[in-house]
């Protein structure tokens, strides 16, 4: 029998064998050496991760279900990123957090992993190192945070950010009113309550099999959490055992289970393109258009914010992720398996909805049709996305002239003093992977204070950055190429007439084709891209691919494997 990779490093009587062990000790038995399996807790707590603050208690959860299966649990705090903080953004660091997870796992004596994620991008990344480290590995999503209120009403956390602004730079909410609201919002531990891409990505990672059957979802403070927790300690240890690995759990059925998921549960247009960046670690064939051909005519059951009114302690009470997915079980590819080894489908068992507010049926949805949209045409020809089930249905099909900002400074230094109408649509460029650097969530740009105050409040609005999984509005997003890789995007000016018909899926810049090859990009723009000279920010934006395909760095698509050749001694 081949030696577990634990025991390639502590097994034998060497030097080595004996540095390995000596240092490790530290008041453990003899016997952990003798086989058992070694379990990595890879944790993304961190203070300055307001959503996963939590962790370390889940941590000691997971530790007690490892030791009680007769496998040995290691902490591993890894790289964390925090949505609500870091600048530029969050998602300049989601491959640096995945390499360096992924290095971690590679280079540590550890036959298997518990990836405890919460905020957006700990999970995708968590996801996305295990994926080409492929060791025995499961996910204890950190759970969402229970509903707070204002004035007697709930507060959706990102929601309620967008929309109380904006009564307030429309004259229809008090400054004092709104900072009164702010100790509300946050309640307790957790990530955000609205469905979000903390939420999303929770969600989904449960859809893609790689949570214990039932945890996704579970709020934070609640006890089940670290019940689940504790069980998900002795399920790795049975994980290790069957040899069961990213790689066998998560295939092409599993992600098109995933995006089924998505369109029912009205989830983040993040997932997208985090989907798309596992799928690339593990070589699953995965599109950006498989997201509209199976999630487009799926309809939207989960009624809540942003795309509805409930929260995600709500979906818990009325039943859950499992009472969703048993509402459209036959869409689900029912070979797709979980890390017990049994498919999902299976894992569903009777799950009933409880609360018909709050999960609707397939024969009465909140909206039929509400997936991922993903256009084409000459104002973005390798595609662009638009979440139907957060737009306004009268924008869905619109003519208007652009109003075109070439950076996010020049959007705030203008965006309160602007001409415009209702049919006017704002362009937002410089703001995709390479020209920001790192797509940051600021495609639903606040509308114009003139507009606001005649009770408008949605316009049509374009960029090719990203915008919160808690937004809405009729926002498209992750145009490709984007401005700074040369596409369309960067020619486009103010009064020229854009088309967006989500119907028919395209997206057009009505300007002649030999009128475009004839102009240059806007100098403002262009001296507005990023151009690091150094560190990771430099090494993102030289090998960064685009939104289509993930925006994961050229050189990690795939997988390297478990095996470190040479000893460290």
């Amino acid at each position: 029998m081949t030696a577990s990779r634990s025991a390639q490093w502590y097994r034998g009587t060497d030097r080595n064998a004996y540095i390995h062990r000596a240092w490790m000790r530290r008041g453990l038995p003899s016997d952990v050496f003798d086989g058992r399996p070694h379990i990595a807790i890879a944790n993304t707590a961190s203070d300055l991760t307001p959503c996963n603050m939590h962790l370390n208690e889940v941590a000691e959860h997971v530790e007690h279900g490892v030791w009680e299966a007769g496998g040995v649990p290691l902490n591993l705090p890894v790289v964390s990123l925090g949505e609500t903080n870091v600048r530029p953004t969050a998602m300049l660091w989601r491959n640096m957090a995945a390499m360096a997870i992924e290095e971690m796992l590679r280079a540590n004596p550890v036959d298997g992993v518990v990836l405890l994620g919460g905020c957006d991008k700990t999970i995708p990344a968590l996801l996305m190192a295990a994926s080409s480290v492929d060791l025995p590995a499961v996910v204890v999503p950190g759970g969402p945070m229970l509903t707070g209120t204002f004035r007697g009403a709930p507060l959706g956390c990102g929601t309620d950010v967008w929309k109380l602004s904006e009564e307030v730079r429309a004259g229809t909410l008090s400054q004092a009113d709104f900072l009164r609201s702010e100790s509300s919002m946050i309640r307790s531990k957790g990530h955000c309550n609205t469905m979000g891409t903390a939420s999303t990505m929770g969600l989904l990672a449960e859809v893609l099999g790689m949570t214990l059957p039932g945890l996704a979802g579970t709020p934070a403070p609640d006890s089940r959490l670290l019940e689940g927790a504790h069980e998900t300690g002795r399920l790795i240890v049975r994980m290790i055992a069957d040899e069961r690995r990213p790689s066998t759990v998560m295939t092409r059925g599993s992600f098109l289970n995933a995006i089924v998921a998505l369109a029912a549960l009205g989830g983040s247009t993040n997932a997208v393109v985090h989907l798309l960046a596992i799928a690339g670690r593990l070589g699953v064939e995965l599109t950006q258009d498989d997201f509209d051909r199976t999630g487009s005519g799926v309809p939207l059951l989960v009624d809540l914010q942003p795309a509805g009114r409930h929260l995600m302690e709500d979906l818990y009470r009325a039943g859950g992720l499992h009472a969703v997915l048993n509402e459209v079980r036959d869409l689900l590819d029912p070979a797709a398996i979980t890390v017990t080894g049994r498919p999902l489908v299976e894992t569903l068992g009777e799950a009933t909805v409880h609360d018909r507010d709050v999960i609707r049926s397939r024969s009465q949805p909140l909206q039929q049709d509400a997936g991922i949209a993903v256009l084409y045409g000459s104002l973005a020809p390798d595609g662009a996305v638009i979440k139907p089930a957060a737009a306004s249905p009268h924008l869905l099909r619109h003519r208007g002239p652009a109003v075109v900002f070439d950076s996010i400074e020049d959007l705030h230094a203008r965006i309160d003093d602007l001409d415009v109408t209702p049919d006017s649509v704002l362009v937002l460029r410089g703001c995709g992977p390479k020209g920001y650097p790192g797509m940051p969530e600021v495609s639903n740009m606040p509308l114009p204070p003139k507009l606001l105050a005649q009770g408008v409040r949605d316009m049509v609005r374009i960029c090719d950055g990203r915008m919160s999984g808690t937004a809405y509005g009729t926002v498209v997003l992750h145009v490709a190429p984007e401005a700074a890789a040369g596409g369309p995007l960067g020619l486009v000016r103010t009064g020229d007439m854009i088309i967006l018909d989500v119907p028919a899926r395209r997206l057009e810049l009505d300007v002649p084709a030999e009128e475009l090859a004839a102009r240059e990009p806007s100098p403002e723009m262009t001296a507005a891209f990023a151009r690091p000279s150094r560190g990771w920010q430099r090494l993102y934006v030289e090998t960064v691919q685009q939104a289509d395909t993930g925006a994961d760095l050229d050189f990690l698509i795939g997988s390297s494997g478990d095996q470190v050749a040479r000893e460290s001694h």
